[in-house]
């Protein structure tokens, strides 16, 4: 699959007021800010028409655009975050798609999903059931993706915050896992690149067209990435993983 798109979001000042599990500190508001042009960039480079969404102090987590939609070469799906704090940035990001998407669906309650949940691997999506994504939510997303030809399975989490914090499908049946889904069922089918715990953090990495984005601090990663003939973009996300935010939370692709 090849995008063409991507849509991201400022972070707003707030963002300090974020949502987090991961110990590690408050985010540096104006370094998150050069961090996040950066990553802008690097989207640019892998061939990307980049929309970029103003800030909205009155959500200060919405810089993490993926977890509000899903999208398919045939809809747009709004999600339900689970966070009942997140739940409000949906009407944004449903106005911005409109103009992409003439086939916008939507995940009702009592379901959740969080995008983060959700990743595509060729013609099939796996869906994470978390704190963030339901099985209600997740019946729901599949029955979706059936009446356009696709296909969705589950997978239960156990540690994790969400399924894409430790798998990554590079394309070409390669799949970046780590943690809990090094020795899981429903990825043994795939070419799995076994990221070790010490550098857990970086199996949320990035394909886009001919480029992976990575982590930077992660070398080992990188190189294993690199191994399995892949042309790596290394990007700073230090503040939005102080949100528990990876690369792929920061833009929805198309």
């Amino acid at each position: 699959m090849k995008f063409t798109k991507a849509i991201v979001k400022t972070p707003c000042v707030n963002m300090i007021k974020g949502l987090s599990t991961a110990n590690l500190g408050t985010p540096d508001f104006e370094l998150a800010l050069k961090q996040h042009e950066q990553y802008i960039k690097a989207l640019e480079t892998c061939g990307l028409e980049v929309t970029i969404m103003e800030p909205d102090n009155s959500f200060p987590d919405s810089t993490f655009v993926e977890d509000t939609a899903i999208l398919t070469p045939e809809c747009a799906i709004i999600t339900n975050p689970g966070a009942q704090t997140r739940k409000g940035e949906t009407k944004e990001i449903k106005n911005a798609l409109t103009g992409f998407f003439n086939n916008i669906e939507h995940i009702q309650n009592p379901g959740t999903v969080d995008g983060g949940d959700v990743m595509m691997a060729g013609s099939h999506f796996c869906i994470g059931l978390s704190e963030r994504t339901n099985d209600v939510g997740a019946k729901q997303l599949i029955k979706i993706l059936e009446r356009d030809g696709f296909t969705g399975s589950t997978v239960r989490l156990e540690k994790f915050l969400h399924l894409k914090s430790g798998v990554a499908y590079l394309e070409d049946n390669n799949m970046v896992v780590t943690g809990e889904f090094t020795d899981n069922d429903a990825f043994r089918k795939y070419n799995l690149l076994k990221v070790d715990d010490k550098e857990g953090y970086a199996a949320n990495c990035l394909w886009i067209n001919d480029f992976v984005l990575v982590a930077k601090g992660f070398p080992t990663t990188k190189e294993l990435i690199e191994y399995a003939g892949y042309k790596t973009i290394e990007l700073d996300v230090s503040e939005f993983r102080k949100l528990d935010g990876g690369l792929s939370c920061l833009s929805l692709r198309f």
